[in-house]
């Protein structure tokens, strides 16, 4: 195992700075999150792709926001500008319950403390940083800022609220996987050869419009007008009086993000025009490869030594295999941050990580995940790409699977394989979560089912370390169909294929299954229906969760508004704190304590017979 020098990170401090023999810096990077550099940290991996095109990159990990702000001046003014990622996660959802109580800890702080992140550092750390130095350019990045990029529905105070750059006062936002245009962006201003300035940014954004970004500028300076092929959103106080509206934009927001090639966005919020310039198309696979290839050293910043990140102690011997996401889910962002396009490393780059994990002086042999944002969507793409260059669904597998998406899983099985053979593995396990649709879905190509057919028996035989993760996540056909989630009785058939494995093998596996209360358009009697199906199929459940309402999902905009944005027809949400919990005492069922609830909420829906199904006998009328 390599012995690592201070040196081999990204300088935090001053004296880091200096032991590089530096005297000055380009950018300056300020994360929500403890800096551990490693290809899953957002921040570690623009501050290795900046670093790769020799700019000079310091990087302030949760800086505190309190007092005289030492750790916003210790650095000084960068050449070209600041950079504000306020974390892997949205701020509030790593800090808050869907019940909007404190999580347990904060899984990207060092022993999981809460007091090192302000809520919504975006904004925090920007107000700090236009006050210290109101001439240099901040550019926004990550979750936070990407999913807030227009006017979004805000949970935590159940309000509408406008583009985060007015409430930052940043000057830009780069949305998405920021790589490519954080690479173009810091390409241009390091073209002009000076100190870039606030109005010096605004001049050359106007003349060099910059792919996936989104700039706040009066209707005179947006480049090249408003032209006929822009989609001119509903104004933020159209959709303040009004949620169809609101509705009616999120649509053209989601498939413009889930586009091969996409039209420009443009909202008016305040007299301001929020200008959302089509993303980048995906990545090639070597320049995924590339990303990846940066020198991480895969640990968290020495200055951490003894204090544990919980986030980091999930994934340190895991190996992501793949960007994207092609399942649409109604209430994920997976897709509306990285895209429904699925970019795959090269078998080459993937081994040369994973011998990087095998010298680690704590592995043991065990890769705990060998995953992406779906388990088994590595190598999948659409046979026809030009077909794909006009599509404009947001998922390639709802409401079926697309005809012309290849779900050959046989790149996927030689991969596991070949992991599996190299020295110091002992077995790489699947610790992400497996869509069983695209593993059921009949091919018109026999040898793609046989193929599937073999994946399945893999990944149940040598690949789960106990308990497969499966997400159902609702038992009503209704509810999944908002959730762009196949039918329930896919479910069945995996289960049976997954029980018969296990028993061919001699075998004690589990699978465990997700499930969500209270997504738009499920009620109460969809929750007793789902706790009766979960009983009758043995599952006393665990792995469940209250629906969240995070910005920029279909799930929320439905939730907030009352209408399916794609059909702009009426959807029930349960609201109150009341309906929430009647939902959610469903999933335990088998706690003494929720005995009582329960049967009081299914004589009120008039539904004995579930009574009986959960109790086993009809109580006293």
């Amino acid at each position: 195992m390599r012995e690592y020098k201070p040196t081999d990170f990204l300088p935090t401090t001053k004296k880091e700075v200096e032991q590089r023999g530096w005297t000055s810096l380009d950018v300056i990077l300020f994360s929500g999150d403890a800096y551990v550099d490693h290809p899953s940290f957002g921040v570690a991996v623009i501050g290795r792709t900046l670093e790769a095109i020799g700019l000079r990159v310091a990087i302030v990990p949760q800086p505190d926001w309190h007092g005289d702000w030492r750790d916003f001046k210790k650095l000084g003014r960068p050449r070209l500008f600041f950079g504000v990622a306020p974390g892997c996660m949205d701020s509030m959802v790593n800090k808050y319950t869907a019940n909007r109580r404190l999580r347990s800890e904060d899984a990207y702080s060092p022993d999981g403390r809460h007091d090192l992140r302000p809520e919504y550092p975006t904004i925090v750390y920007t107000h700090i940083l236009k006050q210290l130095y109101p001439d240099v350019p901040v550019v926004l990045g990550g979750i936070e800022a990407s999913m807030r990029r227009l006017t979004h529905y805000n949970y935590w105070d159940d309000s509408l609220h406008r583009c985060i750059l007015c409430d930052s006062h940043a000057d830009m936002i780069i949305y998405g996987m920021g790589e490519k245009p954080m690479t173009s962006l810091a390409s241009l201003l390091i073209e002009q050869d000076c100190d870039i300035t606030t109005d010096l940014f605004l001049t050359l954004m106007m003349r060099h419009p910059q792919p996936q970004t989104v700039m706040l500028l009066q209707r005179n300076h947006i480049p090249g007008g408003i032209r006929k092929d822009d989609i001119v959103l509903h104004s933020h106080e159209e959709c303040l009086a009004n949620k169809k509206y609101q509705a009616e934009n999120f649509r053209h927001i989601e498939e413009e993000s889930n586009k091969m090639h996409a039209q420009r966005l443009i909202q008016e919020v305040e007299g301001l025009y929020a200008v959302v310039n089509p993303p980048y198309p995906p990545m090639t696979q070597a320049e995924l490869d590339e990303t990846f290839d940066l020198p991480y050293t895969r640990l968290p910043h020495p200055k951490y030594h003894g204090k544990r990140i919980p986030a980091y102690e999930m994934i340190k011997f895991s190996v992501n295999i793949h960007r994207g996401c092609f399942g649409g889910c109604a209430f994920c962002t997976i897709s509306a941050h990285q895209g429904k396009f699925i970019v795959s490393r090269s078998k080459e780059s993937i081994l040369k990580e994973v011998r990087q994990v095998t010298e680690m002086p704590d592995f043991k042999g065990y890769i705990s995940d060998l995953g992406g944002p779906s388990a088994n969507m590595y190598g999948m793409k659409g046979k026809n790409p030009k077909a794909c260059g006009v599509c404009k669904r947001p998922s390639c597998i709802h409401p079926q699977v697309c005809p012309n998406l290849n779900t050959d899983h046989s790149a996927l099985i030689d991969l596991y394989r070949t992991v599996d053979a190299l020295p110091g593995i002992k077995k790489s396990f699947i610790g992400s979560g497996v869509r069983y649709d695209l593993l059921l879905h009949k091919s018109k190509d026999e040898e793609v089912n046989r193929a599937n057919e073999e994946y399945t028996r893999e990944l149940i035989c040598h690949h789960v370390s106990g308990r497969l993760k499966v997400a159902p996540e609702h038992t009503s056909d209704r509810v999944l169909t908002l959730m762009r989630k196949p039918s329930f009785s896919l479910f069945y058939d995996f289960k049976r294929i997954f029980d018969r494995i296990n028993a061919q093998h001699h075998l004690r596996q589990q699978i465990i299954p997700y499930f969500i209360s209270s997504h738009p358009g499920c009620k109460a009697e969809d929750m007793a229906e789902l706790a009766t199906i979960t009983k009758d199929l043995d599952f006393q459940l665990e792995q469940v969760q209250d629906f969240t309402p995070t910005p920029m999902t279909v799930s929320t905009e439905t939730w907030y508004t009352g209408y399916d944005p794609y059909t702009l027809q009426p959807v029930f949400s349960a609201k109150s704190q009341r309906d929430k919990l009647e939902q959610r005492m469903f999933f335990f069922w088998y706690k003494p304590e929720e005995r009582k609830r329960i049967i009081a909420t299914l004589q009120r829906l008039h539904r004995p017979d579930l009574i009986a199904r959960l109790y086993g006998k009809r109580p006293p009328h």
